[in-house]
């Protein structure tokens, strides 16, 4: 998993993103000539920064991966549908945008990027119709002074994207490939109704299957590198097999900065088994 020079930031902001955890993989992505497989691909941020040669992304939103699509095909577009729409203040026409629909791929994605940065804390949730129904935010820049849509459109270009469940995702990697599976789980009430609250979002069964994919991933050779609710009965599925350590980090889940604190995630890797 060679790196190509020059890291770049995320064009989207994700729900439970990795950014903070980005610099601590380095040790064990450097070391890896095959191909980086991301299964809940979300803000991209790992694969942003470290930029594998080649990589595999996917996710089960359709929106999300059609946004990354178009921005690595038609970058130059998208930026001009999203300076039009930078001129609909959000305060006043975010939920007028969130109702549209365009026919074209890139005014989608224009949309989706409007709707990221306005809408509250990157949450993306849809309802029972599949409508983006995430209220309005409190930020207003639409274009970012990070922005730099060439350089993720030339990063993108080496890639596979497609919609798919993580299982298939995970399956199609071999001997030599690295694995990182960021999948979707609150940290919030890791201790307190931690069924409860993740349930709806990332639910037992499937973690369940996740354990039982990288498991065979493991033992196919693949480096294996994911994160995860700090929970005894998450933590259980992937010991002894996994080395598994809590760390910590800040939540930024709260609407307020005062109320954010300290938290606990799962760090799962097989890196000591595959000489890493």
């Amino acid at each position: 998993m060679a790196k190509r020079t020059g890291g770049i930031l995320p064009f989207l902001k994700w729900a439970g993103g990795k950014r903070w955890l980005s610099s601590a993989l380095t040790p064990y992505l450097r070391e890896c000539r095959g191909t980086y497989f991301e299964p809940f691909l979300g803000s991209g941020a790992i694969f942003f920064d470290h930029l594998p040669q080649v990589a595999h992304l996917s996710d089960t939103n359709d929106d999300l991966i059609e946004c990354y699509e178009v921005m690595r095909d038609q970058h130059e577009i998208v930026e001009r549908e999203l300076k039009v729409l930078a001129n609909r203040e959000p305060d006043k026409y975010y939920y007028d945008v969130r109702a549209e629909r365009p026919s074209s791929a890139a005014g989608r994605a224009a949309r989706f990027i409007y709707l990221n940065r306005t809408c509250w804390n990157g949450l993306y949730r849809v309802n029972l119709k599949g409508e983006f129904n995430v209220p309005r935010g409190t930020k207003t820049q639409i274009i970012l002074p990070t922005d730099d849509f060439s350089k993720v459109s030339q990063a993108l270009k080496a890639t596979t994207l497609r919609t798919s469940d993580f299982a298939d995702t995970i399956s199609m990697a071999g001997r030599g490939d690295v694995v990182f599976a960021d999948p979707p789980y609150t940290v919030a009430h890791n201790m307190n109704g931690f069924v409860k609250y993740n349930q709806k979002i990332f639910g037992w069964d499937d973690q369940l299957r996740l354990a039982s994919a990288l498991k065979d991933a493991a033992k196919r050779g693949v480096l294996v590198i994911s994160t995860n609710a700090d929970h005894p009965e998450v933590k259980a599925l992937y010991e002894p097999i996994f080395e598994v350590q809590s760390i910590a980090r800040a939540s930024i889940i709260a609407a307020a900065s005062g109320n954010r604190r300290k938290t606990t995630e799962l760090f799962i890797t097989n890196s000591a088994m595959v000489g890493v």
